[in-house]
């Protein structure tokens, strides 16, 4: 029950960029390259991020070396 509940979770930027390690700034630039995770614009125009995009995000990124 809590994973369902977790996956529905949607995060403001700050809380995206203070998890990933990134400034605003950084953010939008991967935004604008497409390579940042999958955002939703809320009718205020804030950005929020899925919890669920947010785990695909980083496990396309994991480096199996």
């Amino acid at each position: 029950m809590k994973t369902a509940i977790r996956s529905k979770e949607m995060l403001t930027l700050p809380e995206v960029c203070a998890e990933i390690k990134v400034s605003r700034s950084t953010f939008y630039e991967w935004r604008a390259k497409g390579t940042a995770p999958k955002c939703y614009k809320i009718d205020n125009g804030e950005i929020r991020v899925s919890r669920e995009d947010l785990d695909e995000w980083w496990s396309e990124r994991r480096d199996v070396a």
